[in-house]
């Protein structure tokens, strides 16, 4: 898909970025918007050449949420569900699914399904001034966007209730604090730091990467036992790879590993 409306699609070198790009309406989500994250979210997925995936927001937001004056954002129980499914649910899939490393930005705020969307990236680093906001309360509804599955997950049941019931925004220092986010910096440090993990991790052993997040998915579902044996098996598969083999090689040679992503 090419000609997108209202996000940014860039690739440079093996990095690819996504920046929601309505910072007049603090990026907040649009049918429009969604149905573009996703088919750039996909473009990712089918490009082999692609090593990472930096999600950013334009403006003074990383996002709001929805946007709850597009028309029928918010109508009865079947819109609803048809809203879900056919619009959020494939962006979050599609973005939780991809087997490369991605890093959200974040910037002022992440309020609603736009959180959820950060907590769908394997690492979030958040400027000093973002915050972060389950604010489905306030309008007397209940997280969406896969927020009830990240949020336990990454700072427990006690702090996502208390997120979620009292609809407080949260710092990016107390984010950091609780392990909602991997790091917090100075507003200035921001495009910085971000830029220096994309390089460290687009250069980085792409197969290793990818079947580490299969465990870790894998591991809510599993017993110990029913774990150690994926461990094993995914462990034979990074064993087969070109970049153990010369991970293993710059090892015994005393030497910086020079991977490839296979």
């Amino acid at each position: 898909m090419t000609g997108y409306r209202t996000i940014l699609f860039e690739r440079k070198d093996a990095i690819a970025r996504i920046t929601l790009n309505r910072p007049d309406k603090l990026n907040s989500f649009t049918r429009e918007m969604l149905t573009e994250l996703h088919a750039a979210i996909a473009e990712v997925a089918a490009d082999p050449s692609l090593r990472l995936l930096i999600l950013a927001g334009s403006g003074r937001a990383f996002g709001a949420g929805q946007d709850l004056r597009e028309a029928g954002a918010i109508g009865g129980p079947a819109a609803v569900r048809e809203q879900l499914s056919q619009f959020y649910d494939p962006v979050m899939r599609g973005l939780a699914g991809l087997e490369i490393p991605t890093i959200a930005a974040v910037n002022g705020i992440a309020a609603g399904a736009s959180c959820g969307l950060a907590l769908s990236c394997d690492l979030i680093v958040a400027a000093r001034s973002a915050t972060f906001l389950m604010a489905f309360a306030r309008i007397g509804l209940v997280p969406d966007g896969g927020a009830t599955y990240w949020l336990p997950r990454r700072i427990g049941l006690t702090r996502a209730l208390g997120m979620t019931l009292l609809a407080e925004p949260i710092t990016a220092e107390q984010a950091e604090r609780w392990g909602l986010i991997w790091e917090c910096v100075d507003d200035e440090a921001l495009a910085p730091r971000i830029e220096a993990l994309a390089q460290q991790l687009a250069n980085g052993p792409t197969r290793a990467y990818a079947l580490a997040k299969r465990a870790f998915q894998g591991s809510a579902a599993h017993n110990f036992e029913q774990q150690l044996v994926l461990e094993a098996e995914l462990q034979a598969l990074a064993a087969g790879t070109a970049d153990s083999r010369e991970g293993i090689a710059a090892f015994l040679e005393k030497r910086a590993p020079k991977f490839h992503g296979h």
